[in-house]
């Protein structure tokens, strides 16, 4: 029987709850905002009202068995897939979740080096060994691809002892991989398939997208519901697949996730899906729309390159998202930080990221038509304002890493912090990354060569923001001793 998509549970037992007027001895201890009357007026005593701790009539997400419960089943068929979790540490810890169940001390896992940190940090927390799948790059706009099938086939059968297959899809930039075939080689050999699917959200609602984590059988997928789908900043979904025992998963979401959930991300997810249930199609259609009339106005303009789905070569990008505005800046004579900061301090535009070549202005269902002509307009002025000649630019955004040690082993190895000078032959035992996209230059274990220092040494003298070090301003590095 089909479930009611137009019920939001925990958004209704809140509303019930305001209703019974009920007297305040438990936390919060703002007690429903009267306790602090300046962030009351700064967030609205509505929001206020709904910030509560976890009582019987509204569950816990701990262990649901009522609203929270009901709420997570409705997810789960409105996602297409069997069971669905309310993740309120952000796809981060989604990511780590799905990593925790697929692997324990020593156990493989393949991936693409191009992941985010989350998954990385997870490698150090469960003590996994990645069996990294260096992606194809497109050397003109110097952007990391999606995972060619071929690679993927030969690091299964060199590493047929290994857990479960990780696949970025789609990536920041939109690049997405052949998922299906991806899935059905890792489940001949018995592997699991975890999907961070943390920008297709709208995947899920909208028509004519590429296939979603759930629709090509793969087994785990995080959906960051906050990107594109409305909810609020940090509420994410965990999706699982019909093989993944959903009681273990729990357990294992338990080990990191807090026990105080907040109730203003719980009921945004829930709210949020209501609507794009109901009305994802349009939405998604109109958000399209949007991006496609960007993408044709910011190419008439000269210089910039909106790419789009003329990059697909059936393998390493099997397909793109058309919703991605990603536009490469280089041949204005402008790194995408660059234009990035030149947007937001000369002409109020705050986009999503800027790298070394590319910018990414994320286009969803909060977005208006006037809003994408003021892009637009911002663009062509940055290009006859600030552009110049194209020489001295740095291209490539991806570097392949030579990994010597396990992540784990070598973040808690004994260290010794040196100049980033003289760190080549070191092997580095911390995190550097241009963030966003939180995708690392280096990660632990991995061997700092002179071409990496030369990358973090430009991203620093263009503006990107670093992070990830014990050092704040990247000047030495921790390594291995």
């Amino acid at each position: 029987m089909s479930l009611d998509q137009n019920r939001a549970p925990i958004y209704e037992a809140l509303e019930n709850f305001k209703r019974m007027r009920i007297v305040p001895f438990d936390v919060p201890g703002h007690k429903r905002g009267r306790g602090n009357s300046e962030l009351t007026d700064f967030l609205g005593q509505a929001c206020m009202n709904v910030d509560v701790n976890s009582m019987k009539p509204l569950d816990n997400l701990c262990h649901p068995v009522s609203v929270i419960k009901e709420a997570e089943s409705i997810a789960a068929e409105a996602f297409g897939a069997a069971n669905a979790f309310f993740m309120v540490g952000g796809t981060t810890s989604a990511v780590q979740s799905m990593i925790l169940y697929a692997c324990k001390s020593g156990d493989k896992i393949i991936m693409p080096r191009n992941v985010h940190r989350s998954a990385i940090n997870a490698l150090i927390l469960c003590d996994a060994v990645p069996v990294y799948v260096n992606p194809d790059v497109n050397n003109e706009l110097g952007i990391a691809l999606g995972m060619s099938v071929k690679q993927v086939e030969e690091a299964i059968n060199a590493n047929p002892d290994a857990k479960a297959v990780l696949v970025n899809n789609p990536t920041y930039y939109g690049i997405c991989s052949d998922l299906k075939r991806i899935t059905e080689l890792a489940h001949s050999k018995g592997m699991l398939v975890l999907v961070d699917e943390a920008h297709g959200t709208h995947f899920y609602f909208g028509d004519n997208f590429p296939v979603t984590a759930m629709a090509a059988d793969a087994d785990l997928a995080s959906v960051s519901m906050h990107k594109s789908g409305g909810s609020l900043t940090q509420s994410s979904f965990l999706l699982l697949g019909d093989r993944i025992n959903a009681d273990y998963m729990r357990q294992i979401i338990n080990l990191t996730q807090t026990t105080s959930a907040s109730y203003l991300l719980l009921s945004s997810l829930d709210i949020s899906r209501k609507r794009l249930a109901l009305n994802g199609r349009e939405i998604f259609a109109e958000t399209v729309e949007m991006a496609e009339y960007a993408r044709s106005e910011i190419n008439s303009i000269g210089g910039y390159y909106a790419y789009s789905k003329e990059l697909i070569n059936g393998d390493s990008i099997y397909d793109f998202d058309v919703s991605k505005l990603s536009v490469y800046t280089l041949p204005i004579g402008l790194a995408g930080i660059e234009v990035y900061d030149l947007l937001r301090d000369e002409y109020d535009i705050q986009i999503e990221f800027g790298d070394i070549g590319n910018i990414l202005a994320y286009i969803s269902v909060g977005d208006r038509k006037r809003d994408i002509e003021r892009l637009i307009s911002a663009l062509y002025e940055i290009r006859r304002r600030f552009g110049k000649e194209a020489t001295g630019m740095l291209s490539q955004e991806y570097v392949n890493p030579i990994v010597t040690e396990t992540p784990r082993k070598a973040f808690y190895a004994d260290k010794e912090s040196v100049p980033l000078e003289m760190a080549a032959g070191r092997i580095c035992s911390e995190f550097v990354m241009c963030y966003p996209p939180g995708i690392p230059i280096l990660a632990p274990g991995e061997l700092i060569t002179e071409e990496i220092i030369d990358y973090i040494k430009y991203a620093k003298e263009k503006g990107c923001s670093m992070t990830g070090t014990e050092d704040i301003n990247i000047e030495r590095l921790n390594v291995i001793v």
